[in-house]
């Protein structure tokens, strides 16, 4: 849900959900209302259904062996490890990447029997002079040292050219991804190809992120190395939920969908990055300032954890990383925490400089009622970095609810990346403008983000396709959809004891976002008092129970602007959108609300129909 002012007033909704239902719910589970009634709205009516949401088990992950290609990819990495093979992992130079190599690396040296140590290496791709994707030169020196099977991850399922160079190589590969397939190419020729987003493929969950398919195949082949009952109870008791750590942290990063396996992947991963024990783990939470004594917040690993694993891809070398999660050395895992923290204030400096210039330009595009008169919009600059164009365009996003493409230049190719919004599928789009191949060098993605290059000449024929693609497809409610609301409560019934169950129901993301919460007519207490000239705090009351309330100007929204167009003072009436927080000023503990919107209390919010989810196990 976009939730940035775009100079557009949106209506404010909420979600239908049937009272019998409701009661259900909170017979089986024993929940407050407010709860069962978002759970109903969201489409979790059956009882086992809202048991399982609430208690996410080891025993809700799928079978790795129902997907595609999976018992080929076993016998040969068996093979491999059997005979002392050179095996190299190629992986990709973001979280999702890294964090997969790691993951597949150590599952295929433990399986390696003892004298007989499995000889694993691996290549990280630099952002900057290789670009994404695998490349047939690495293969060739690969090839040459020795290496006889190649596996990828995160990465290979539009490697054609790769696989051919392989073949002709004599490189067994075995590529593993979750990006889509080519529709007219299908997938590559190799020993085996998972990705469960391929046809074909049986698997009963589709929206895994590139390490959860890294660790699919990761546990495929630790399972097959089982040689008692009680090798494979300990390892789908102790090591598998030590791999998900990793596996939780590129899901939430990657932002696939938080529903089905990968809620229950992020939940349990969560619950075990308390207290780390590997080196490198853990200095990284410390750099991050992240309590050891807790489970971190998927907030905390989006915001505080991957930006500094994507930093070292972004402004350095992504094998930093790979090394940081190997490592059981302490000194040097703080050495190398302290080196991604570094590279994270380097990026955010880069990010700030470059964001200036977009502004600017969107201050200019903008008219005077608010809007762009591109549906798409599409900036480049030669000065801005590589490692920052995916961020620059997410922020493109929450500025103007509309997706963006942005591009930098060098030695005459501009290289791109792309975010989109809800409803508009942005490598159909990119697929759509490249026709018969006339605009791309290469590209793929997903729905939501893309990457892409391009000779700079055709930089016109993109923007003009683009333009009309997006004419076409991109309605009005779209880039302007209702702001859904999921629960209308009373501030009276905002108790800590709801607040609990909130939490329970996370973590939160995309697929499954974090609840909207809205009360009517309620009084301001105060007048409004400013933040750093820039954000807000407001106090409400209604019936008697009170709330601090902050606004924080982030996005498209500026609370300072939009209290002062409502002309706010103590005892105006208003409607709020908001998100419950727990303060985090321990002198003075509660709860608060997190503004999302207002508006001076009048009308009533319409009701959609219930939103529909997928199976949550």
């Amino acid at each position: 849900m976009i939730e940035s002012n775009v100079g557009i007033e949106r209506e404010w909704v909420t979600c239908a959900a049937d009272d019998a239902a409701i009661e259900r719910v909170m017979a089986a589970v024993g929940c407050p209302r407010g709860i069962a009634r978002l759970l109903v709205a969201r489409g979790f009516v059956e009882e086992a259904k809202v048991k399982a949401f609430f208690a996410p088990s080891l025993d809700d992950l799928f079978d790795p062996m129902q997907m595609l290609g999976m018992a080929a990819a076993v016998e040969r990495i068996q093979r491999a490890v059997r005979e002392c093979e050179p095996i190299l992992i190629y992986g990709d130079y973001d979280v999702d990447g890294t964090t997969a190599t790691v993951l597949l690396k150590t599952a295929i040296e433990r399986t390696a029997p003892k004298g007989k140590p499995a000889q694993v290496r691996y290549h990280v791709p630099h952002r900057i002079r290789e670009g994404y994707g695998m490349r047939t030169g690495v293969l060739a020196d690969a090839a040459m040292a020795g290496v006889r099977l190649v596996i990828s991850v995160d990465t290979g399922i539009r490697a054609f050219a790769a696989a051919t160079e392989a073949k002709a190589l004599g490189l067994d590969l075995i590529v593993t991804d979750h990006h889509l397939p080519d529709d007219a190419q299908g997938v590559p020729e190799a020993v085996a190809v998972i990705n469960p987003a391929q046809p074909g493929c049986g698997y009963p969950f589709k929206g895994l992120c590139g390490a959860a398919v890294a660790f699919k195949l990761a546990h495929a082949i630790l399972r097959a190395a089982c040689e008692s009952d009680a090798e494979r109870h300990r390892l789908e008791r102790a090591l598998v939920p030590s791999f998900l750590k990793l596996v939780a942290i590129a899901t939430i990063a990657d932002s696939v969908p938080l529903e089905g396996e990968n809620r229950v992947i992020a939940a349990l991963g969560l619950r075990e990055l308390r207290n780390p024990v590997q080196a490198g783990l853990r200095a990284l939470m410390e750099v991050a300032q992240i309590p050891l004594d807790r489970a971190p917040t998927a907030t905390e690993v989006g915001f505080r954890i991957a930006p500094r694993i994507n930093a070292a891809g972004r402004m350095d070398v992504a094998s930093d990383v790979v090394e940081l999660f190997l490592t059981r050395d302490v000194k040097l895992a703080r050495e190398l925490a302290a080196k991604l923290n570094r590279l994270n204030d380097d990026r955010r400096a880069t990010e700030a400089k470059a964001l200036e210039a977009i502004d600017a330009r969107l201050a200019a595009l903008r008219g005077e009622d608010g809007h762009f008169p591109a549906l798409c919009l599409v900036m480049d600059d030669a000065e801005w970095h590589r490692g920052v164009l995916g961020i620059l365009a997410s922020r493109i996003v929450d500025r103007t609810g509309r997706p963006a493409l942005v591009l930098t230049h060098e030695d005459g190719h501009a290289h791109g990346s792309g975010r989109s919004i809800e409803g508009y599928h942005l490598l159909d789009a990119l697929t759509a403008t490249h026709g018969d191949g006339e605009v791309f060098t290469r590209f793929g993605g997903h729905a939501h983000a893309v990457g892409f290059s391009l000779p700079v000449e055709r930089m016109a024929l993109l923007r003009e396709r683009m333009e009309r693609h997006s004419g076409e497809l991109l309605a009005a409610e779209l880039l302007a959809p209702p702001m859904e609301c999921d629960v209308e409560m009373r501030l009276e019934e905002l108790t800590p004891e709801f607040y609990s169950w909130l939490e329970r129901c996370g973590p939160f993301g995309i697929g499954n976002r974090e609840p909207l919460l809205m009360t009517r007519d309620v009084t301001l207490a105060r007048d409004v008092r400013m933040i750093k000239e820039r954000h807000v705090s407001i106090e409400v009351d209604c019936g008697g129970a009170r709330f601090s309330a902050v606004g924080w100007s982030r996005g498209g929204m500026e609370w300072s602007s939009r209290c002062r167009e409502m002309a706010l003072t103590a005892g105006a009436r208003l409607d709020l959108a908001y998100r419950l927080r727990a303060k985090m000023n321990p002198y003075y503990p509660g709860l608060e609300l997190e503004l999302v919107d207002a508006r001076i209390a009048a009308s009533s919010p319409r009701t959609i129909a219930a939103v529909g989810v997928v199976d949550p196990r």
